[in-house]
């Protein structure tokens, strides 16, 4: 069994570097910049929650990459899930939103933890009773949409908002141009191991990462704190696969895995080598693998500025 897994693993990483899908963001151009800054306010708005305490920003502060860096976040009433905040940064890319993949798009995504129970925990009554009482958001509302306040229209500004949470860094600069020196030398040595080594099987694409699935623990069984797409899905062969987190601004985003077990980068390069690939990474290669991910924290938007 392991061998057909190899064989698979090894087929979709040569599918990987030949077809080069390491692609460069760009500062996005095709957003309405008026629907963005209300998003954005809706974002940071405690009052859509139940009890006003919790806003999306809470858990995802976008002036950190869009993470809170807990283990588990908290919501209303100081409850916590069983899962680790992913980052809202490049999930206009991802093919899949959530580490289990529940939501199909950000629209859907954005109404999620306004509802669930141990996030903002409020219903979509509540939710359109306080932005229909409010005037800063009856104005906005009823400028930019022909329909006004509706909860379909609240959660496309918010995904507007998310949508702009695009931060390119030097390494696009290097995949746009070939320009070597914008990177050091002991970051395009990182890079080439982690290609070679084969991490860009799964972490690749725009995000270097958020769009596929797949199961954590190939060549070594992990079992965390979520069953991932199983509870999505009810099909057992779905039990502990999640949705390959994007790598960028990864220094930004600890703790790492689906259940936020490991804190450091070096330990997770290693953890990864060990239940991934089936390798023992040598200390010195860890270390330049590690030099790589500098070069992917970006700038933040100046949405976020």
């Amino acid at each position: 069994m392991k061998i057909i897994l190899l064989y698979l693993y090894l087929s979709l990483w040569l599918f990987a570097f030949e077809a080069n899908i390491i692609k460069p963001v760009s500062t996005p151009d095709d957003l309405n910049i008026r629907k963005v800054y209300l998003g954005k306010d809706l974002f940071r708005d405690a009052s859509l929650s139940r009890d006003g305490t919790i806003s999306c920003a809470s858990c995802h502060p976008s002036d950190m990459f869009g993470v809170d860096n807990f283990t588990r976040s908290v919501g209303v009433d100081g409850k916590t899930g069983d899962i680790n905040t992913p980052t809202t940064y490049h999930s206009r890319y991802f093919f899949a939103q959530f580490q289990d993949g529940r939501a199909k798009d950000l629209q859907e995504q954005a109404l999620g933890p306004i509802t669930n129970p141990v996030e903002m925990d409020n219903t979509i009554e509540n939710v359109l009773k306080y932005v229909k009482s409010n005037n800063h958001y009856i104005v906005q509302f009823r400028n930019l949409y022909n329909d006004g306040i509706t909860i379909e229209n609240i959660v496309d500004a918010i995904a507007e908002f998310e949508k702009a949470l695009v931060s390119p860094s030097r390494f696009d600069e290097y995949l746009k141009t070939g320009d070597k020196s914008v990177m050091r030398d002991v970051e395009l040595e990182g890079f080439e191991l982690f290609k070679s080594y084969g991490c860009i099987a799964c972490h690749n694409g725009i995000s270097l990462g958020g769009n596929l699935f797949q199961k954590l623990g190939i060549f070594k069984p992990y079992e965390g704190t979520s069953l991932g797409r199983f509870n999505v899905t009810g099909e057992e062969q779905d039990k502990y696969y999640y949705k390959v987190s994007t790598l960028r601004n990864i220094y930004w985003t600890h703790p790492y895995l689906h259940d936020g077990s490991i804190e450091k980068t070096y330990d997770v390069i290693e953890f990864m080598g060990e239940y991934q690939l089936g390798v023992d990474i040598p200390d010195e290669d860890i270390k330049k693998i590690e030099q790589f991910f500098h070069s992917l924290t970006g700038e933040l938007p100046n949405v976020v500025k």
